[in-house]
């Protein structure tokens, strides 16, 4: 090749390059409306964008995985924990943390309920945004992780949830294994909430020791439930999360639990049996 033809390969190149570059730029802007359900955004969604800056939340929470990594990942936490929990969160952070076990992390913002109102439409509309699976799970502060909070292996996982083309041994197969499975798989994940570790209280009270819970809870008076035994408790707690709570906790908030009210309709009533006799190890 001679320089002619190596100074027209370099200037076809970069035409061809620039042309690529400028058409993907106009198919992305293009679809921006579409991905980022621009149609949504609403004076309480603009109201939160406003008091998410002001208060700075971008110096430690992160949003589609970008910002501080000092504080959990935002972008799903609308469809991970509810409006009830983050109203009563964000209103007064310190109860969801014994400081007598650990240092509070999370400031009192002393936001109105306008603000909040406003904060958790902004999140809800983050969660709906097209964003191509990022993150492809709840991140953890800095990497880190929890005890009790295991990952799962996506084969594990789609075993669990009845998806095809999986293979799974004896002992996989069994209703424990496929229910701890599912403690880390459903949607939402028990995981997200709960630990199994004694002492590790999340968005959800840690359930280890969950079977004699539920058995002191029955033999309570201020239980008003249908269980006869600790697994019909457990169960009781999947599908009704508030038909019992627990007096003066911290995890409801005028009668209703903070937990999801969907795993009977999410889960078909073997996975809910599956769920049921891993939790019952839980002694």
């Amino acid at each position: 090749m001679n320089k002619r033809q190596t100074r027209l390969f370099a200037i076809v190149g970069t035409l061809l390059v620039g042309l690529l570059f400028l058409g993907m730029t106009f198919d992305t802007l293009r679809q921006i409306p579409k991905l980022s359900n621009a149609q949504d955004i609403s004076p309480e969604v603009t109201l939160g964008n406003k008091v998410w800056h002001e208060n700075n939340c971008i110096n430690c929470h992160t949003l589609f995985g970008e910002g501080a990594y000092y504080a959990p990942d935002l972008t799903k936490i609308t469809q991970l924990r509810g409006e009830a929990y983050l109203r009563a969160y964000m209103h007064d952070p310190s109860k969801f943390y014994d400081e007598q076990k650990v240092r509070r992390l999370m400031p009192t913002q002393n936001l109105s309920d306008a603000d909040i109102t406003g904060l958790i439409a902004f999140l809800d509309w983050v969660s709906k945004v097209d964003n191509q699976g990022w993150p492809p799970r709840p991140l953890l502060v800095s990497g880190s992780s929890l005890p009790g909070m295991a990952a799962v292996a996506p084969a594990a996982a789609d075993k669990a949830t009845g998806a095809p083309g999986t293979q799974a041994t004896t002992q996989a197969d069994s209703p424990i294994a496929q229910g701890e499975t599912l403690f880390h798989g459903a949607s939402p994940p028990c995981g997200a909430c709960h630990s199994t570790a004694p002492g590790v209280d999340m968005a959800g009270p840690s359930l280890a020791g969950i079977s004699a819970l539920a058995e002191k809870a029955i033999a309570s008076g201020a239980y008003k439930g249908e269980a006869k035994d600790a697994a019909g408790f457990i169960r009781e707690s999947i599908l009704h999360p508030s038909k019992y709570l627990e007096p003066g906790d911290m995890y409801s908030a005028g009668g209703t639990s903070f937990m999801p009210d969907t795993y009977a309709q999410s889960l078909t009533p073997e996975q809910v049996d599956h769920l049921v006799a891993y939790l019952s190890t839980l002694k």
